[in-house]
C-alpha cells in the first residue's frame, strides 16, 4: 500500500501566509561565489572582531571550576546580572537612566523584535514604520499579522494632522538606519514623541548601529527624550533595543530590550516559552569582553567603518551618472541609492550579477505599505577599499548602460 503524500501547506497556520524568506539572507549565499563583489549583507568586518580577547575570556571562564559550572548550566531568563548591570550603567551615561530590572537579554535584537511583536501585535493591529524600514523587523512582525502604515513625510512636523489610528505600535531606527544610513534629527525625534503622545503610540527604538557613529555629534535617543518628558523609564512609552552583534560579535547573539519594568516582566514570560535564556557562557564571556577596553574597541570600529564609508561615498561621487542620488551617512554600515524612475532594483541586481559580478540589495523589500522599486542598498562594512572602488565602478557602469541603452 502506497501512502499519499501529506499536503503540508494546508496544515500550516494562517500566519504563515505572511512569512517570506529574507532577500538579504538569500543574497548572503552569493558570498560563496568568490568572483562576486558583494555590497549585499550588512556584515561586520571579521578583521575587527576582538577574537583573541574572546578566546581568552572563554578559556578563563572554563578554567575556573565555579565559573564553568555556572557557564554551562541553565540560567535565568532575564539574563546574566553583571551584564545587565553593565548595560544599565552604560545606558544611564547615555541619558537613559535605568536599572538592571529594566533590561532583558535576548538572542540578538532580532529576537527582541519577535518577542515584542508577540506581546503587542494582534491580527489587524497597526504598525507604523518609516519609508523605507528594516526588513528584519517586517519579518519579525509579519507572523503576528499586522496592518502596516508608512509614516507620512510631514507627520513629524504636523503630528496632530494625520489619519494614523490611535494605539498603534511605532517602529523606528533613529541612528544610521538600516537600510538608508540616515539618522533622525533632534527635531524629528521630538516629532516622533509628539506624534506618539497624540496617538497614544507604543514606540520601539532599534539602536543597532548607534555605537558606530564616525562623524558628527551624538543626538539623544528617543528613550532619553521620552524619559526626560515622562519623568522616568517606568513612565516612558519607548522600548529601546540594543545589541553587541555590530560591535563585538554577531555569533555571541547578545541583544537586549530596555523599557518599563511592567513590560520587561511580560517579555520575560514570553522568552521563557521561546528559548528559556540566552547561552549562559556567551553572556558571561560578553560581559568580560566589554567590561574593560570596550570604548577603545569602539574607537577602532568607528575609524575603520568611517574610512570605508568615505571610500564608498567618494567612489559614488566620482563614477555615478547624473540622475542617481545617495545618502551620506555619519555612521553605521549602509548607503541608500535612489535610481531614476523606471529602473527596478531587482531587475538591476539580476543584470549586475550576470554582467558585472557585483551584488547589492534591491530596495523594494524595505517598504512595508507602498513599495518603491527604484532604489538599492549598499553596505561598505565588509569589502576592502579596493573592492569598494572596483564594485562601485562596475555598478556605475551598468547603471549608465541601463539609463542610456
Amino acid at each position: 500500500m502506497t501512502s499519499q503524500p501529506i499536503a503540508w501547506a494546508e496544515r500550516f497556520s494562517e500566519r504563515m501566509d505572511r512569512v517570506r524568506a529574507s532577500e538579504i539572507r538569500e543574497l548572503l549565499k552569493l558570498l560563496d561565489q568568490p568572483d562576486i563583489l558583494s555590497f549585499a549583507g550588512g556584515i561586520p568586518d571579521p578583521g575587527l572582531f576582538p577574537a583573541e580577547r574572546i578566546q581568552a575570556d572563554y578559556a578563563a571562564v572554563l578554567a575556573d571550576p565555579v565559573l564553568a559550572a555556572q557557564a554551562l548550566q541553565y540560567s535565568v531568563s532575564e539574563g546574566y546580572l553583571p551584564l545587565r548591570q553593565w548595560i544599565a550603567e552604560r545606558m544611564t551615561r547615555d541619558g537613559m537612566p535605568c536599572e538592571a530590572q529594566n533590561i532583558m537579554l535576548t538572542a540578538g535584537s532580532q529576537q527582541a523584535l519577535d518577542l515584542i511583536g508577540k506581546l503587542f501585535i494582534g491580527p489587524g493591529d497597526t504598525v507604523v514604520v518609516a519609508r523605507p524600514t528594516y526588513l528584519g523587523a517586517l519579518q519579525a512582525f509579519n507572523g503576528y499579522q499586522p496592518a502596516y502604515r508608512d509614516l507620512p513625510e510631514d507627520a513629524l512636523s504636523t503630528p496632530t494632522e494625520t489619519d494614523l489610528p490611535q494605539g498603534a505600535l511605532g517602529y523606528f531606527v533613529p541612528d544610521f538606519a538600516n537600510p538608508t544610513g540616515v539618522s533622525l534629527t533632534l527635531a524629528e525625534r521630538e516629532g516622533v514623541l509628539a506624534l506618539a503622545d497624540a496617538l497614544d503610540m507604543t514606540l520601539i527604538e532599534d539602536a543597532a548601529y548607534r555605537e558606530l557613529r564616525f562623524e558628527g555629534e551624538s543626538t539623544p535617543t528617543l528613550l532619553a527624550l521620552d524619559i526626560a518628558r515622562s519623568g522616568g523609564i517606568d513612565n516612558a512609552r519607548t522600548m529601546f533595543l540594543g545589541t553587541l552583534s555590530k560591535t563585538l560579535s554577531p555569533a555571541l547573539r547578545i541583544g537586549w530590550v530596555c523599557g518599563p519594568a511592567a513590560v520587561i516582566e511580560k517579555l520575560v514570560l514570553l522568552k521563557q516559552g521561546a528559548d528559556l535564556h540566552v547561552s549562559t557562557i556567551n553572556q558571561m564571556v560578553a560581559w568580560r569582553a566589554v567590561s574593560e577596553g570596550y570604548d577603545q574597541h569602539l574607537h577602532r570600529l568607528r575609524g575603520a567603518y568611517g574610512h570605508k564609508g568615505r571610500v564608498m561615498l567618494a567612489a559614488l561621487e566620482r563614477t555615478m551618472p547624473a540622475g542617481v542620488t545617495w545618502s551620506r551617512p555619519q555612521g553605521g554600515m549602509f548607503v541608500w541609492i535612489d535610481l531614476p524612475e523606471g529602473i527596478d532594483g531587482a531587475e538591476l541586481l539580476a543584470r549586475a550579477i550576470e554582467e558585472e559580478r557585483v551584488a547589492f540589495v534591491p530596495g523594494a523589500p524595505f517598504f512595508a505599505e507602498v513599495k518603491n522599486a527604484n532604489a538599492i542598498r549598499l553596505s561598505y562594512s565588509l569589502p576592502t577599499d579596493a573592492q569598494i572602488e572596483e564594485g562601485v565602478q562596475r555598478l556605475a557602469r551598468l547603471i549608465g548602460r541601463v539609463m542610456n541603452p
